[in-house]
């Protein structure tokens, strides 16, 4: 298949005057080139494409791919994600991983919350902050039972997560709050804080055939940022971050089928990642999905899960295909219609 590759380029936006956070969700040339090396041992025709903005101009130009193969996290606002995947539907493109609705949801951590929830998956109690005024009449809601653990509700890649997230009272929790409001723009999601330990879920496939690849703990080195998983330890993770293989049947068992739950629930497809956390019982609660999960062979979570339970990158990105390819005629975007044809 000629197969075309959309991402983001982090060295290009920082080129453009872009930060370090800002760029942090984006993809490396590295990874860029491990994702075409791969496809073409995979018999594959791999076409870099690059950015939403490169991808108008070459669809408008009249060019088309088989499959796109998106990694695309956009730039702008809270559906950013959905950006390259809704245009792509637009001209009747098939492509890798989940629909626009599945990665809007995604990103808002409060609507994937709901979902979840809806779908009777166990998730901490939490509430929006979208600002001061309406912060102490939430946080009663809440009940106020700290400690309460705050982010921004629509970030990625530990964005804006630092020890400071963890509050243990009323002023520290204000602080937080202003902090995140005004740095971010966008609503605070507080939850309740689980104290437990920390695990990540891989998947493939999509609903009756998305299956778990495996379970891994995050343990933090004793040189990261103490209790939380951060932005600056994810950053950081090959000196601060130990990876541990899950290997006991009960806590596997569990995480499976809540891991299996939430992404049928919010509706992934092809490839994806989730994270969970005990709380002081050892109980496991949904904390948020990533459907668009970061593919960098050795930096990168899901790779790195996968290499620890003997899945090598070529097979999760041929597995990863595959599922997309199974997909494609059932998808009713992807048929041919006559009648727009012409259009694109």
């Amino acid at each position: 298949m000629k197969i075309g590759l959309t991402y983001d380029l982090r060295k290009e936006y920082l080129e453009m005057g872009f930060t370090e956070e800002e760029t942090a969700e984006f993809d490396s040339e590295e990874t860029i080139r491990a994702l075409e090396e791969t496809l073409s041992s995979l018999d594959h025709e791999a076409v870099r494409v690059g950015n939403i903005f490169e991808l108008s101009r070459r669809l408008s130009a009249g060019e088309r791919w088989d499959l796109v193969f998106n990694i695309s996290e956009g730039c702008h606002g809270r559906n950013r994600e959905a950006q390259v995947p809704a245009l792509l539907e637009a001209y009747q493109i098939p492509y890798t991983f989940s629909d626009p609705l599945t990665l809007a949801v995604c990103l808002d951590k409060a609507v994937a919350k709901s979902v979840v929830r809806d779908a009777g998956i166990p998730t901490p109690e939490s509430l929006t902050v979208d600002s001061m005024q309406n912060l102490e009449k939430s946080a009663i809601s809440l009940g106020t039972s700290f400690p309460l653990f705050t982010k921004p509700v629509s970030e990625g890649t530990g964005k804006g997560i630092t020890a400071e997230s963890i509050v243990w009272d009323m002023d520290a929790l204000k602080r937080q709050c202003s902090a995140l409001l005004i740095r971010y723009h966008q609503p605070v999601l507080v939850e309740t804080y689980l104290p437990g330990r920390e695990f990540t879920i891989g998947i493939v496939g999509t609903e009756n055939q998305a299956r778990v690849i495996g379970v891994l703990e995050v343990k933090l080195n004793q040189n990261a940022e103490p209790l939380v998983y951060t932005f600056a330890n994810k950053e950081f993770c090959e000196e601060r971050v130990e990876y541990l293989l899950v290997k006991d049947k009960a806590i596997i068992q569990e995480a499976s089928d809540v891991a299996i739950r939430a992404y049928r629930a919010l509706g992934c497809r092809d490839a994806g990642r989730l994270d969970l956390k005990a709380d002081k019982n050892g109980k496991l609660y949904f904390l948020e999905m990533n459907p668009l999960a970061g593919l960098n062979p050795t930096h990168s979570d899901l790779p790195i899960l996968c290499s620890k339970a003997g899945i090598g990158y070529r097979q999760l990105i041929s597995d990863i295909i595959r599922s997309a390819r199974e997909r494609k005629a059932k998808d009713r975007v992807f048929k041919h219609d006559s009648r727009t044809s012409t259009l694109n």
